[in-house]
Parts: structure tokens; sequence; C-alpha cells
């Protein structure tokens, strides 16, 4: 079985830094310390020496294999998952979609079998895509038959997977009873629709009016509203990708009257404005995601919102679609354009760059935002999400040194965009190890 000595390193967790040596069997972190290689003659040795030991990365937000009209985003499991690992990413938690009216057992199954290819260790989130009697009975059946403790709703997309708040109250109601957690999509989707509608009619179809018909305050406005029935229901409740500063001072405010609320942002909205709906087509195209892109007022507030523990979680929301084929059905209607763009395979150099160089967030933040605070919140802590005896050996061997710029002709992942192409980068996952196999 994968034997292994890892000496001279660094390691960060959330909480803390040591100069220790690791062993490794089974698996399964054995040891921690100053630990002598003579007495592991048979262990394989990787001298970690100027380098940092992070656990392995967990991304609670991708969809792989996404269905859409546009056809299925462009990363299955089988290249995610390669795109993940080439990261540091080591857990991903991706989503079950019902389509409308569908039993959530019968979707878990068709899922499970696109989801078995994938290369890391993973776990699924249950979407309640539409509601009946009948989904709070499904719901205890996730929770006590297959383990599945996450469920996810979207007040966008009316029409097609968007649910309405007095629904969401009955699932978040549901969820309390069951000590599950919900993640919410928080936009205004009625709103959204009727701003989409005018713009259309108006021969307003570029990019740029996929932004603008869903300004800051559709989201903040929902994330209000959610936080209203958190306070209600007393149900956990998880803010998924939180991209404006108003929506980050009500978050603020409720974390400090104690609610079990939490809040995740992605790369995108820290590193990328909203002049990129400026571009030329088709290059606008690949920014249409949702929430959309927004202000570098907003961009600062997130910042100073990971800084001081109001973003519990950065994750990727990874969701690809090509421009050629996929984005450009969109080109002369952006209500067309599949929404979603790629990261997970780099997020946690951004961040390492981006953040910890630049002095916004020390080395521990950076291991609690990338993976602990994620493997805390879905409870799969402390066997992922930290490097300590017991834990999963799920290991990210990072050489700091080495520089290097986001390209398409270099990327792992399988898209013909990519929304950080041309950003440098700093530090190379130079060993990624997966219950303790080198990957």
């Amino acid at each position: 079985m994968n034997q292994l000595l890892i000496i001279n390193g660094t390691i960060i967790n959330s909480d803390s830094t040591s100069n220790s040596d690791i062993a490794v069997s089974e698996g399964l972190i054995t040891e921690i310390g100053i630990l002598n290689p003579s007495e592991f003659p048979d262990y394989k040795i990787i001298d970690a020496k100027g380098k940092y030991i992070f656990p392995g990365g967990i991304d609670p937000h991708v969809h792989l294999e996404l269905p859409t009209p546009a056809g299925p985003s462009c990363d299955d499991f089988l290249s995610g998952s390669k795109a993940a690992i080439s990261g540091g990413t080591t857990f991903l938690i991706d989503f079950v979609t019902p389509s409308r009216g569908q039993s959530l057992m019968k979707a878990l199954a068709f899922r499970l079998k696109e989801s078995n290819k994938c290369l890391v260790d993973y776990t699924l989130h249950m979407g309640i895509t539409w509601y009946d009697e009948a989904i709070p009975e499904q719901m205890e059946w996730c929770v006590n038959e297959v383990g599945i403790k996450s469920f996810k709703a979207y007040l966008a997309y009316k029409g097609s997977i968007g649910i309405e708040y007095r629904e969401l109250e009955q699932v978040m109601k549901k969820a309390a009873s069951l000590n599950a957690i919900v993640l919410v999509h928080c936009e205004e989707g009625d709103v959204i629709v009727q701003n989409q509608k005018q713009f259309i009619s108006d021969g307003k179809t570029e990019p740029l009016y996929h932004a603008l018909s869903r300004p800051a305050e559709v989201e903040s406005e929902s994330v209000r509203k959610v936080i209203e029935l958190c306070r209600k229901t007393k149900c956990k409740t998880y803010i998924v990708h939180t991209s404006t500063a108003k929506s980050i001072d009500y978050i603020r405010a409720a974390k400090k009257e104690g609610l079990p609320l939490f809040c995740e942002t992605c790369p995108q909205y820290l590193l990328l404005d909203e002049s990129v709906y400026s571009k030329p087509l088709p290059d606008s195209l690949k920014y249409v995601i949702s929430p959309p892109i927004r202000s570098k007022l907003d961009q600062e507030s997130l910042w100073l919102a990971l800084a001081d523990g109001t973003v519990d979680v950065i994750s990727t929301d990874h969701c690809p679609f090509n421009t050629k084929g996929q984005k450009d059905v969109g080109i002369n209607d952006f209500t067309k354009i599949p929404n979603g763009a790629g990261g997970i395979e780099n997020r946690l150099a951004l961040l390492y760059t981006y953040g910890v160089l630049t002095k916004k967030i020390s080395l521990e933040q950076f291991v609690g935002l990338t993976s602990t605070n994620a493997a805390r919140i879905f409870e799969l802590y402390p066997q992922k999400g930290a490097v300590e005896v017991g834990s999963d050996a799920d290991l990210l061997i990072l050489n700091p040194k080495p520089k290097s710029v986001i390209s398409l002709k270099t990327q792992v992942q399988q898209c013909d965009s990519n929304i950080y192409e041309g950003m440098s980068i700093n530090g190379k996952a130079e060993f990624i190890v997966r219950n303790g196999e080198i990957l």
C-alpha cells in the first residue's frame, strides 16, 4: 500500500503553521513530527524543502456535465476531475439537478452513473428544482437513506429550475428538522425576466445586457429575504457565489446576530470587473455567468470579507461552455447564452497569487477558504480539510517559486476559452496526493 514520507516541508493548516515531516500509510496520515527516514525503510520519500504542504483543495460548488439546451457543460466528470487535480483540488461537490416533476431518487440514480468516472473523492448536493407535498418525504430519504445532507435551491431561472420564496421556506423548514443545510442561489428571478424582456424588445441583445438585466440589487434584495427565512426557520443556510457589497453587508450583520449562515464567493468576483462585458463579440460571451461580474467596489468589499471571516468558502461554480457552438447560440440574444465559466484548475493558484502574496489574506486563511471551512460546513472534517494524524492523506505540495501564465494552450480543462487567460500566477502544484497516492 502507498507508504509515503514527506520531509522538510512547511505544513499549513487553517489555524497553524509548522515545519514537520509527515508519514502516510494506507491512505491516512499516521505521524507528524520530526521523523527519521531510516525508521521508515520501505517508504517513498518526498523532500519538500522550501515548499508548502496544504490539505488538498475542496471545491464544494461545481457543475460538471450539466445539461442545458446548448448541450452539457464542456467538462465531464473525467476531464473536470483531471483539471481539479492539476490545480491542487482533491475533493469536489457537484449537484443532482432533477427536471421538473422528476423524483429526487431517479435523478440521483442517473447522476451517479454520470459521475462514477470522477478521479477524486466527491459527493453531491440535491437540487430542489420543483416543489409539491411529496418533496419533504423525498428530502427525508436523501438524508436518512443515502446521506445527502445538503439541498440546493435556485431563486433565479424561473420557468426551468427556479422555485418561489414560499416554497423555499417549506424546504428550509424541512431541512432544519433534518439538520441538513440549504444552499441558495439568490437572485430575484421575476425581476430578471422583466428586465430581459425589456432589453430584448429594445433590441439590446449583447452580453452587456446580461449583466444589466441582473444589477447588484437583484442579488442583495434576494439575500436579504433569504436571511429573513434563515432567521425564521433556523435552517443552516449557505449563500452561493456572493458577488455584491450590499449582500456582504447583510450577511455580515446576520452572522453577528448568530444566525446559522454561511457565505461563499468565487475567484471571478474577486479578480474580474464589469469592464469585461465591453469587450467585443465573441470574446465577451465567455463572461456570461450568473450572477454577473461586478464593479471594482464590490470586488474590494469581497476581499475585506475574506479577511474578516464574513466569507467562509471560495468555490468556483465551475461550469464552462465552449464559445463555438455553445455560448455563441446567444450571439444575437443574451438570454440564450448558457451561463457559466471554468475555474476549477486555477482557483488555488489565483487565490495564492492575488490573495496571499498581496497580503490580503494569510496562508492559514487561504487554507480555510479553499479547504477546511468547506470540510467543516459539509461534515467532511477532519477526514478532509486538514493535515492531521488520522486525516485522509489528501495533500497539495506547492512550490512557491515557479511563475506561469494561464493559457488555453496549457490548460487541462476542456474548453475553448478561459476567463483568466493571460493572468500571471505564482506557485506550482508539484505533488498532489489523494488518499496517499501521488497523482
